[in-house]
């Protein structure tokens, strides 16, 4: 996979959209800030038939995709991360889709799921983009807000502060650990404290902490699932 330089970096990206505008749009911007985009399809079996045949760093793909418009965009995306766990998917939606995304966004790397409407300025693409080709999981900040105006009767988050849930938030939205420090004016030291007791108090397995941290803002759609 190319090192990161500038964004896009001539990455190889298979952009799968139904809607011809909106594939040919994402397909410009993307070549506007140097991605090459070496496909452009319009349903899951074109998806699967191109990624297998030109093996590209990352895939954005809508979740709903012809014949029946549901999840077509998702099992594509599980059959893809099947077969080449190293390629970065973005997935995107026009609407909050969770239920059908939830067991695929828990694979856990090189992973992402925006919401169409809330990407305005192809920067915020192109950033999306690069984490997950750097191994980072991308959510959407606007559902991580609406997953934690969620209450459930038992609340796997009760256990930690009013500042721990702070914190998750913000990794949540796939802030690194310098950024949050910013964010919350307190040392990226003390980040990295209030990190580690919230994943001791989760109880989450041991991994790797970046799994764990996915893990983490994962609980926030299992509550919202089960809710």
């Amino acid at each position: 996979m190319p090192s990161a330089m500038t964004p896009g970096a001539r990455r190889r990206v298979v952009v799968a959209d139904d809607d011809v505008l909106v594939r040919e749009g994402i397909a410009t911007v993307l070549g506007e800030v140097g991605y090459e985009v070496i496909e452009r399809v319009g349903n899951a079996q074109a998806l699967i038939d191109a990624v297998r045949a030109r093996q590209p760093d990352l895939v954005v793909v809508d979740i709903r995709m012809p014949p029946t418009q549901t999840s077509e965009g998702i099992d594509v995306a599980r059959a893809i991360r099947g077969e080449f766990p190293q390629i970065g998917i973005l997935l995107l939606s026009a609407h909050v889709d969770l239920e059908t995304a939830i067991e695929f966004l828990q694979s856990g790397e090189r992973i992402g799921y925006l919401l169409k409407s809330r990407i305005t300025r192809i920067e915020d693409l192109a950033d999306a983009l690069e984490r997950i080709a750097h191994g980072d999981a991308v959510i959407d900040p606007v559902l991580v807000k609406e997953l934690l105006s969620q209450q459930r009767r038992t609340d796997p988050l009760a256990v930690l502060t009013a500042r721990e849930r702070e914190v998750l938030a913000l990794v949540a939205e796939g802030r690194s650990n310098n950024g949050i420090a910013g964010r919350l004016w307190i040392s990226e030291g003390a980040v990295e404290k209030h990190v580690r007791s919230i994943l001791a108090k989760l109880e989450l397995p041991t991994t790797e902490e970046d799994h764990r941290r996915v893990l983490a803002v994962l609980l926030f759609l299992d509550a919202r699932e089960t809710s």
